[in-house]
């Protein structure tokens, strides 16, 4: 079925800002999104909690922990005048586009294919409930991070609360750096202490620390995540790539091997062993390589004119023998 909007009450407008529509309405309550609205209908005035929570429907609270939640994001800034109670719209808020990743059976954290961490990552003290208590009695920071991490993945656990203190306290990265690395493990369904703790580590060691820095490695790790995802479905993989396949594949994408060239490679491997391997994989394609082929095209253009060579040819002898050996010599490589 299809809806077209009623133009007839478009008599006055307000934006919203696309990166909303891009990443929150699904990462976003619906409490949010509806706080979100009446602020950017109110936009240049001041809003009190109660004011909001009479026009949207949400609790004083609700509301408060909404506002939270947006400036957490950079979709909002607080204004500087104390007298102001509204966050005022943020005009950098992070346009980062998320690719949604096939179902896959395991979850294997693919991090050989994000950032290699310089060194062992260091074993994580667990606080008792007491402690992070005071933790969060004693740190804005951490308190506010604990809120935001809540509304996206509802209560939290006492392994993801050290996880989050772990991060900030030990690691020294910042609560936005966090809660944008939070929100890409929960795009890609991958929302297990563990991984978001070896991608925030090797966060760490190199240095990627600001909110600029981790929209670019967001994006960087979207369009990693995506070839991977591609390949699988090309090679019927029902499970994540091992840390030696993710090698491969990461090396695929950083020589720029089209989509097709990779999945003719593979056909050609199943019928010549009949089973899927990485190594055999990957030497065709270095063949192909070297002779200068980049497109599938190309590829099967070579095959037919060996074919055709082949034909004609007479008494096992070639008519132009030394170009078809030569062809052979690049065709069989691998």
């Amino acid at each position: 079925m299809e809806y077209k909007a009623n133009s007839g009450i478009w008599g006055t407008m307000f934006g919203v800002p696309c990166v909303v529509a891009d990443n929150f309405l699904k990462l976003a309550t619906g409490q949010q999104l509806k706080v979100l609205l009446y602020l950017l209908r109110c936009s240049g005035r001041s809003c009190s909690d109660e004011e909001i929570s009479l026009n949207t429907g949400v609790s004083p609270q609700e509301a408060a922990d909404a506002v939270l939640f947006w400036q957490q994001v950079n979709v909002l800034t607080p204004q500087r005048t104390s007298a102001e109670k509204v966050p005022e719209l943020s005009m950098n808020a992070p346009a980062v586009q998320y690719s949604q990743p096939s179902e896959t059976v395991n979850e294997v954290p693919d991090v050989q294919s994000q950032i290699a961490p310089k060194a062992e990552m260091p074993k994580r003290q667990d606080l008792h409930p007491s402690e992070i208590a005071k933790v969060m009695n004693e740190s804005s920071d951490i308190s506010e991070l604990f809120k935001v991490a809540e509304s996206a993945l509802g209560k939290l656990n006492h392994t993801q609360q050290n996880s989050l203190i772990w991060m900030y306290n030990y690691l020294g990265l910042k609560k936005e750096v966090i809660v944008t690395l939070l929100f890409y493990c929960i795009r890609i369904g991958k929302t297990n202490s563990g991984y978001i703790e070896k991608i925030a580590y090797s966060w760490s060691e190199n240095d990627i620390n600001t909110l600029a820095a981790a929209d670019e490695e967001v994006q960087r790790m979207c369009a990693s995540f995506e070839y991977t995802d591609k390949i699988m479905k090309m090679f019927e993989m029902n499970r994540r790539p091992t840390p030696r396949q993710a090698e491969f594949i990461n090396d695929w994408k950083q020589a720029g091997f089209r989509a097709e060239l990779i999945q003719l490679a593979y056909e050609k491997t199943i019928d010549k062993i009949n089973k899927l391997s990485f190594d055999y994989i990957n030497k065709i394609l270095l063949s192909w390589k070297d002779s200068g082929f980049t497109t599938a095209d190309q590829v099967r253009s070579a095959d037919d004119e060996y074919r055709k060579k082949k034909a004609a040819s007479s008494g096992g002898k070639y008519t132009n023998g030394d170009d078809i050996e030569k062809y052979k010599a690049v065709i069989n490589k691998f």
